[in-house]
């Protein structure tokens, strides 16, 4: 039976994170596994500094990448006593694609510069953890996500080639016979062999794409949790843990901001009903949270999904017509051009408001659009709380000493955004 594990930035964050990788994988040597890994610990977001910097040409781009150098360098360090193993070698390498981005003068594009630069974390923390898994004896093979998720050329935002993406993918079990397979999350190819990524924190989404493609028997995301919980533990202190949830829940959870899982990684699953299990990395023997169809749902515990930095906007006609049909129709338009998602939205008769993932690219590319036809009024560094299967008596305690915004009920939801 195939399994697909993916791993998370925090799980490989340092030497011992890679060497407790190496304890679970080696659990499972009867299993044929493909392994997913992320960026190691915040290198993400350490590359969208240097990307920034790069393209605005400030000083600070050596030092940046020197840094980003160093904090890998220390983790091989700490993983193999010999600094001529070839894995040194292949890492240098890898840092050199950046070395001759850099060079050149920034591309026209933001976003596809971002793709070229961010994607190396993932190529990088691959490489690593596969000649870890060899040294310890575990037959372990390396390979380039680009060749098998196909996408096409939006960049930060890859859209699959299913097709094509599963065709490669199905060549893979005779390699998982004889050996595990490691790859990276997040990102694709392009037919051009220009590097795509699918959406910040998109290694779940890797997982659940092979795994469809593979048809494997079960996907497992290792995270610091001990499995899904109803809210974040950094910000409640009685966050309790799901032992089941069907897909449709984690889908909604998802959506709305729980950072658990990646929104798109519950479809091609439940498409093809493999289970995923949310599983505590370390204490592999616990059984973690598990997502399919025939999990039922605890309505007595809410789900409490807060959103940072949000951004607020109310959209109205300059000429102050109403909100028609019309009106939407190219306000859609301009959240759409700009690869905005919606977390929130709300319409009355003068203007539409929407509240969504503060991206400042992203927000001027829309007010931009828009300017011509519509007004835009904005706040910036708001939360967005979602609850569900709320009780009324609890919202009370959960908005206190909040200011509000924009509030929305449904049956099963109440949505807050909040200052």
């Amino acid at each position: 039976m195939i399994k697909v594990f993916k791993f998370g930035g925090a799980s490989v964050k340092d030497a011992d994170g890679v060497k407790n990788l190496a304890k679970i994988i080696a659990l499972n040597q009867a299993d044929q596994v493909l392994i997913i890994v992320s960026a190691m610990g915040k290198m993400t977001n350490a590359l969208e500094k240097l990307t920034e910097a790069y393209v605005k040409q400030e000083d600070t781009v050596h030092e940046l990448f020197d840094e980003i150098k160093k904090y890998h360098e220390q983790i091989l360090s700490n993983l193999f006593n010999d600094s001529k193993h070839p894995v040194f070698d292949e890492v240098a390498n890898t840092f050199i694609e950046i070395d001759w981005i850099l060079e050149d003068e920034a591309h026209t594009d933001y976003d596809f510069n971002y793709d070229q630069i961010v994607s190396i974390a993932e190529l990088v923390s691959s490489r690593i953890i596969a000649a870890y898994l060899n040294h310890l004896g575990l037959n372990t093979q390396w390979i380039d996500a680009r060749g098998f998720i196909h996408t096409d050329n939006t960049y930060r935002e890859g859209k699959l080639d299913w097709d094509k993406t599963c065709r490669s993918i199905q060549r893979l079990p005779e390699q998982l016979q004889n050996s595990f397979v490691i790859t990276q999350g997040f990102i694709g190819g392009t037919s051009e062999n220009f590097t795509t990524t699918l959406g910040r924190e998109g290694s779940d989404f890797t997982a659940a794409i092979f795994a469809s493609c593979l048809k494997a028997g079960s996907v497992t995301i290792w995270k610091d949790v001990p499995g899904v919980l109803n809210s974040d533990p950094k910000l409640f202190n009685d966050a309790q843990k799901y032992e089941e949830l069907p897909y449709s829940e984690a889908l909604e959870m998802a959506y709305y901001g729980a950072t658990v899982i990646h929104p798109k990684t519950i479809k091609p699953l439940q498409n093809a009903g493999i289970p995923l299990y949310v599983k505590p990395f370390l204490f592999p023997e616990e059984n973690g949270t598990r997502i399919d169809q025939y999990a039922r749902l605890n309505k007595n515990i809410p789900a409490i999904i807060v959103k940072k930095d949000q951004i607020l906007v109310s959209i109205s006609s300059i000429n102050f017509s109403c909100i028609s049909e019309e009106n939407l129709s190219k306000i859609f338009k301009g959240l759409a051009n700009a690869h905005i998602k919606l977390n929130m939205m709300q319409v009355s008769a003068l203007s539409f408001s929407v509240c969504f993932d503060w991206d400042k690219l992203k927000f001027e590319k829309l007010s931009g659009s828009l300017q011509n036809e519509f007004k835009l009024k904005y706040n910036t560094g708001l939360e967005l709380m979602t609850i569900r299967h709320y009780k009324r008596e609890q919202l009370v305690g959960l908005i206190a000493n909040k200011t509000i915004l924009l509030e929305q009920f449904s049956r099963n939801m109440a949505q807050f955004v909040l200052k």
